[in-house]
């Protein structure tokens, strides 16, 4: 890969806490251009990857750049923002005088006018920081992460205790900013989010890289499809066939779990003339994101047991 696509880089990286190991031999790479987002349970290690590449704490075993450098340098650190799902600011200071103040600290930041623009807080600009909402300081906390200009953005749980609409606006300007050719690291529990922002899929559980992608592609690792249809056909006839997993009436619809969605949809529509309103679901990654995990989990438990 070419070294001015590639932003960050952890290779081969072991990182452990006492006995328990964080990290266990991970490799990831963040791109520029592109949202890269990290998934897992709480404890698999996101956070952990994530202080490595800011120069937070050091790994143990493996390397880990920053721009080509080592994180911890000031050069490297002045080319992103960072938005930490906590944080601590002065509360006597009002919107403006915090952007100011963060701006400061970056050789080419962008003007008050323009952060505001793009994150869409034009309007809380004269209020003090304190009297602000949860979902309203995020918009805030969001801006002084990207008004230094950033070429990589750390985004942690961006959008929790946003109002619908407020989330919305985040994610037009988080594609704006990818689209401009920053790069983007996101975690997030709001697996609808990752969905409908991220290039890459980064699935990580127990330290290790589990799955990697983009989202279409982890949808495609579960089998599952889901076959909805108004039809007469009754729950105990369907569920018997070959193939169909689960089988129930939901909403006065027949709702079909199946691997083989085919040969379902063929003899649903043999079996039932009159059959209509057929639809058929992939996986979402919602149940990609939890059957990965499970899968991991299983595996894990099989090489203990032996």
């Amino acid at each position: 890969m070419h070294t001015e696509t590639m932003l960050a880089e952890l290779k081969g990286v072991t990182s452990r806490y006492g006995k328990i190991v964080a990290l266990d031999n991970m490799n990831l790479t963040v791109r520029r251009g592109e949202l890269l987002a990290l998934l897992g349970p709480n404890g698999a290690g996101k956070s952990t990857a994530i202080g490595l590449l800011l120069g937070l704490h050091r790994a143990d075993t493996g390397s880990v750049s920053l721009f080509g450098r080592d994180p911890q340098e000031i050069e490297a650190r002045r080319r992103i923002g960072v938005m930490l799902q906590s944080a601590e600011l002065p509360r006597t200071l009002k919107v403006r005088e915090l952007l100011n103040l963060t701006a400061s600290y970056y050789p080419s930041p962008r003007t008050l006018a323009e952060t505001a623009a793009v994150a869409g807080i034009g309007d809380l600009l004269g209020r003090y920081y304190s009297a602000l909402s949860g979902g309203q300081q995020r918009r805030v906390q969001f801006a002084m992460a990207l008004c230094g200009r950033p070429e990589l953005l750390f985004l942690d749980e961006p959008t929790v205790g946003m109002d619908i609409e407020a989330r919305q606006q985040l994610w037009s300007a988080i594609r704006q900013l990818v689209a401009a050719g920053c790069g983007v690291v996101l975690t997030t529990h709001y697996l609808e989010e990752a969905e409908a922002l991220a290039d890459r899929v980064c699935v990580i559980a127990r330290g290790k890289v589990i799955s990697e992608g983009s989202v279409d592609a982890l949808r495609a690792r579960v089998a599952h499809r889901r076959v909805r249809c108004t039809t007469s056909l009754d729950v105990a006839t369907v569920a018997a066939w070959p193939g169909v997993v689960e089988c129930d009436v939901d909403h006065g619809r027949l709702r079909v779990v199946t691997a083989d969605a085919e040969s379902v949809v063929r003899r649903l529509l043999a079996a039932d003339l009159t059959l209509c309103d057929l639809e058929v679901q992939r996986a979402g990654l919602a149940e990609a994101f939890t059957e990965l995990t499970r899968d991991d989990d299983a595996s894990s438990s099989e090489k203990e047991a032996a």
